[in-house]
């Protein structure tokens, strides 16, 4: 017997499964949020997620109010998933900034509040702040504010009760919102544990888990192997711990997420990755859309440029390491902590006793295929010319953009690496050499594996 969902029975194991990946996939749960019967259905098996969850990944799961909040434990820093706004606009540091500031200033709000005065309160905090500031007479301020308004509003943080956001972004003197404000969501969507001056650096913040024997050891390592199962798109065994190895490659990892998520995890000589076929990750591939298309078909042509007998060897070079790309993100990320307001502290060394996030493998493990970014070009231009109906004019007009999104997706999935000069194809485009794509209806249908 398994030793998830013990209490769960077998005909309620398929909607318990979906309850996982619900709270897996959102995190956050309200009233509104996905949908309005996402809360009931956590709130129905509470106790048995509170315990896998905890068991399995080391996740805190919280209830409060009518919202539902999963505490991650983090291994890396992502950048793969940023919040978007509801036109599908990436979230830039302006617009993260007015985030942060318009939940601090809710948080000292009443029951309701316009606009306008939550717009002048983060302009008066913004303001505060060196090179940030927010001036409604700006027509780019008061659109990155709204995006971040519309965050809210979406997760039930702030309903709209009169008015329109719509008209007040045209123009703040003439339109206006009046909201209610939901503080058990806000309480539930910022409640930080440490102070941001306190912090370092931003490796500060993620899990750092402490073994101090070995069946301890064994059992953190198992979370971590399970969280980065659930949480990344591949996971190659050369980017983490032995240790953590180790639990990828035993049959007792496949069988736990099966019971927890119904969902299969594919095994290869060089990694898993979960095979999502319930809609679990937000962001999938292979897609719909022409990004996606584009990216499935340049995948194939990589592969086949790499296995082709009569063509010239292709050139392999070294990747770099998770560890490497993680200390390169970090540094990104702490370029941008400001230096007035810090507290300083002795840096103390990493415990030694930490699972390490990265162990990587020497030797030709980590060397991959090179694909200049030339191939790249003329590749994109032939997908164009064989499946050109299939195909917006905007692209025709500009397949620099459409290739480089179209990479810039394979990057995102773990199927290429970026160099100077090109791409390394990782073992994961391999899955998808045999992909074969017809058009029908003036639409690209990829086929099935």
């Amino acid at each position: 017997m398994s030793r998830f969902a013990r209490d769960i029975s077998d005909h309620e194991l398929a909607d318990y499964q979906r309850t996982v990946r619900l709270i897996l996939r959102n995190g956050l749960i309200t009233a509104s949020w996905p949908d309005a019967k996402a809360l009931l259905r956590v709130r129905r098996f509470s106790s048995t997620l509170r315990s896998d969850l905890s068991d399995a990944f080391g996740y805190r799961l919280e209830l409060h109010g009518s919202t539902a909040r999963l505490v991650r434990a983090k291994d890396l820093i992502d950048s793969t998933q940023p919040a978007r706004s509801r036109t599908d606009r990436v979230f830039d540091r302006r617009r993260y900034a007015y985030l942060m500031l318009c939940l601090s200033v809710l948080g000292r709000a009443g029951v309701q509040i316009t606009l306008t005065e939550l717009a002048d309160s983060v302009a008066a905090d913004a303001g505060k702040i060196p090179g940030l500031g927010l001036d409604p007479d700006r027509g780019g301020d008061r659109r990155a504010f709204v995006d971040a308004v519309g965050w809210l509003e979406v997760r039930g943080a702030l309903t709209l009760a009169d008015g329109s956001s719509s008209s007040w972004m045209s123009d703040p003197n003439a339109g206006e919102a009046l909201y209610d404000v939901a503080r058990d969501v806000l309480f539930a969507l910022y409640r930080p544990t440490r102070m941001v001056q306190a912090l370092p650096s931003v490796k500060a913040l993620l899990d750092h888990a402490v073994a101090e024997s070995a069946n301890e050891e064994r059992r953190v390592a198992s979370q971590v192997a399970r969280r980065a199962v659930v949480e990344r798109p591949v996971v190659y065994f050369h980017d983490v711990a032995d240790a953590v190895v180790n639990h990828l490659r035993g049959s007792a990892l496949a069988e736990d997420l099966k019971r927890l998520t119904g969902l299969r995890v594919e095994r290869r000589a060089e990694g898993v990755l979960l095979v999502d076929t319930a809609n679990f990750s937000p962001d999938r591939f292979p897609g719909t859309g022409s990004i996606a298309q584009v990216a499935i078909l340049l995948a194939v042509e990589m592969a086949d440029r790499i296995v082709d007998p009569d063509g010239r060897r292709v050139k392999r070079m070294d990747g770099a390491s998770q560890a490497s790309r993680q200390a390169e993100l970090i540094g990104l990320i702490d370029a941008g902590l400001p230096e007035a307001g810090r507290f300083t502290f002795p840096v103390v060394d990493d415990d030694p006793s930490a699972i390490p996030i990265e162990d990587p493998a020497g030797g030709d493990d980590l060397r991959f295929p090179f694909i200049p970014e030339s191939f790249l070009r003329t590749a994109v231009s032939g997908i164009l010319t064989r499946y050109g109906s299939s195909f917006g004019a905007d692209w025709h007009a500009d397949p620099d953009r459409l290739g480089a999104e179209a990479v810039d997706l394979l990057i995102r999935f773990g199927c290429v690496q970026p160099i100077p000069g090109g791409v390394l194809v990782l073992p994961l485009t391999a899955r998808y050499r045999n992909t074969v794509a017809t058009t029908k209806s003036r639409r690209t249908q990829r086929g099935l594996f």
